[in-house]
């Protein structure tokens, strides 16, 4: 049975038990939400609802509003994608879908340095685990030929990653691995919060830019990072949507999102998408650290926008972030458990809006403070 079976089966039956549920708009008077003290159905001035008010329900129970057909339709167009499902964060977005279509007894291989969201939906879900070394596309085709010549009947196998390691700064070998999923029967789900927005056509990502978007099973966008505005969302097929719509408990059991955010979102997403000037300076801006701190001999990882300068010791990494502070940077050290025992860090952030004049001085500082401390 392949997984779009078991998804239709499950949903099916739930068919069967009059239990299917999908999202439907508000429409009569209203005995179903949690607005107790009618603040949430107030109007404006103009007579028109107030848009900043919270779902005062899930989505399934007065919760959902038409601003989120248009977002999630907005959405998947941007990435050629069949469906979206909008969630109230990426932690949560992560979190429930692993742990929805990930059952006891399937097999996930998880690369190490995944972030905490994917790490929790794991263990809410009990797979089998097989965590790779980073990026080590050896091991991970160790662990699928040994899971693959023993797989239980019925039982399905993932690879789980990020695109762009947030901590790390570097990108996923997504090619090479979507390569290894088809070879051995895998389903992929890649977390695209640190790319989306900064990647790909018209900015949609790690996936979109590699032409990989069919060859997936789902992807992870957040707007809280580069595209500015709260919640997240799951991409994928339509039959993953009614299945999470159907299953996912971090959708059925939380209030949705006030629908002034769907706004915010269709505002965002016409500007992202219009934004490759700025994605040309934030990859400029980030080349151009990268090249004074390595004539500094400053040890960075990765080549992205997000440069972690690894120093190792903890009381080191306070240090060094405590001098620059004083400097008036805006420079955090990262320590475990956010990054691995003996690896704290610095982890410099560059925007597109950052002054090249002022990146150069600041990687002059970072370079002057790591040598002195």
């Amino acid at each position: 049975m392949s997984l779009s079976e078991r998804w239709t089966g499950a949903l099916e039956e739930l068919r069967g038990q009059g239990r299917f549920r999908s999202l439907k708009l508000p429409r009569g008077l209203d005995f179903t939400s949690n607005d107790y003290l009618g603040y949430g159905a107030r109007v404006a001035p103009t007579g028109e609802p107030v848009m900043a008010r919270s779902g005062i329900a899930s989505r399934l129970l007065r919760g959902h509003h038409a601003v989120w057909d248009e977002v999630e339709s907005s959405l998947a167009a941007w990435h050629g994608a069949d469906a979206v499902l909008m969630m109230n964060s990426g932690f949560s977005a992560n979190e429930g879908l692993i742990s929805t279509v990930v059952e006891p007894g399937d097999w996930v291989a998880s690369d190490e340095l995944n972030h905490a969201c994917i790490v929790e939906g794991l263990r809410v879900c009990r797979p089998r685990k097989f965590v790779f070394r980073h990026n080590d596309l050896n091991h991970l085709e160790d662990g699928l030929r040994a899971e693959a010549a023993k797989r239980p009947a019925g039982r399905e196998l993932f690879i789980v990653t990020e695109s762009l390691f947030s901590m790390d700064g570097d990108r996923a070998p997504l090619c090479e691995i979507v390569a290894l999923a088809e070879r051995y029967g895998a389903g992929v789900i890649v977390d695209e919060a640190h790319s989306t927005g900064c990647f790909g056509p018209g900015g949609s990502g790690v996936i979109d830019e590699l032409g990989l978007r069919d060859r997936v099973l789902a992807t992870v966008h957040t707007g809280g990072k580069a595209i500015g505005v709260t919640g997240a969302y799951v991409c994928g097929s339509r039959l993953l949507k009614d299945y999470l719509v159907n299953k996912c408990r971090h959708l059925i059991f939380t209030t949705a999102l006030p629908p002034i955010v769907g706004n915010w979102w269709l505002d965002a997403l016409d500007r992202v998408r219009s934004g490759d000037a700025d994605r040309e300076k934030l990859h400029a801006n980030a080349a151009a650290v990268h090249r004074t701190l390595a004539r500094h001999s400053v040890p960075t990882l990765g080549d992205s926008y997000i440069i972690p300068v690894v120093l190792g010791d903890d009381p080191l990494a306070v240090r060094v972030a405590t001098r620059l502070q004083e400097r008036g940077y805006d420079v955090r050290a990262i320590r475990p458990p956010s990054v691995p025992q003996g690896t704290a860090r610095l982890r410099l952030s560059i925007h597109a809006d950052h002054d090249p004049a002022v990146l150069q001085r600041m990687a002059e500082h970072v370079a002057e403070a790591v040598r002195d401390a």
